[in-house]
């Protein structure tokens, strides 16, 4: 598999970084990982555009001229790689660059970034989107930067790992009484036909499948209130649902055993999954 690194693609065995990239000893980089369905590329030009927030929250300089060849490296990686066709990802980071020594302060004078982008293939959760998700109630531990996108993920790999030991499939996560998202995907509450969802703070991130769900919402009509649902409120909600760039549209059916709709996903989740599904086709 061929992978792009810093202005060459190459061998992911052979592509190396330097044990001083403080991508490697901080997480001081963000990242990115978009869908291609058949070659096309899927809000792609929102994920960029997240990307250079990113960047410029964690006071990352990166040259224009590589934000705007993002599009066509990921392309001719995924040719490269054979994933025009089918279901696929492209993966993309950028670390603050190697410095030596270490040190806690930025690198002065600066460095050039570490560019680094990957393709894969991608099978979605297809039986999950059938029939909903069974999940965990987790404190959420992060930082209070949630909105930036960073490769600083371990509290989410300890959730879902935890909720990997519990034998269920992911965790909503719970912030002062309420919920904020599950370790890798918003969260969505339904109830009497409205949809609830913690507003775009720095406390979630403010995710691409989340936007599209709102244009789904507006173009059906639904109501959309930017409240926080409270842990106590979870089973007083009609239906439950993540979304996310690879998790797509999933019904959740089941908190810390306890079933929601009734054990079966709910007719609001059924619309947004169509339409959805009719966008990433189309």
């Amino acid at each position: 598999m061929q992978v792009y690194l810093n202005g060459s693609f190459l061998n992911h065995e052979e592509a190396k970084i330097s044990v001083g990239d403080r991508g490697f000893v901080f997480g001081d980089g963000v990242y990115e990982v978009t869908r291609v369905v058949n070659g096309r590329f899927f809000r792609e030009m929102e994920h960029i555009e997240r990307l250079k927030k990113g960047l410029n929250g964690l006071k990352i300089a990166v040259s224009r001229s590589i934000i705007e060849s993002i599009p066509e490296i990921s392309r001719e990686l995924i040719k490269i790689n054979g994933h025009q066709s089918g279901e696929a990802s492209v993966y993309l980071q950028i670390t603050r660059g190697a410095a030596w020594p270490r040190t806690h302060t930025f690198p002065d004078p600066e460095v050039e970034p570490t560019v680094y982008l990957s393709s894969a293939s991608f099978t979605p959760h297809t039986e999950l989107h059938k029939t909903g998700e069974d999940t965990i109630t987790i404190a959420d531990i992060r930082w209070a930067r949630c909105n930036l996108k960073t490769v600083n993920l371990l509290p989410n790999t300890l959730a879902k790992q935890q909720a990997k030991e519990m034998g269920v499939n992911s965790a909503v996560m719970i912030r002062d009484g309420v919920v904020t998202e599950s370790p890798n995907a918003n969260v969505f509450g339904v109830k009497d036909g409205s949809l609830y969802t913690y507003p775009a703070t720095n406390y979630i991130l403010d995710g691409i499948t989340r936007n599209v769900v709102l244009d789904i919402a507006k173009e059906l009509e639904i109501p959309v209130h930017f409240d926080p649902i409270r842990q106590e409120d979870i089973f007083q909600l009609d239906e439950l649902f993540f979304s996310g760039t690879t998790t797509d549209i999933q019904p959740i059916i089941k908190v810390d055993g306890h079933e929601l709709s009734g054990g079966k996903p709910g007719p609001v989740v059924r619309s947004i999954q169509k339409m959805h599904r009719e966008l990433l086709n189309s």
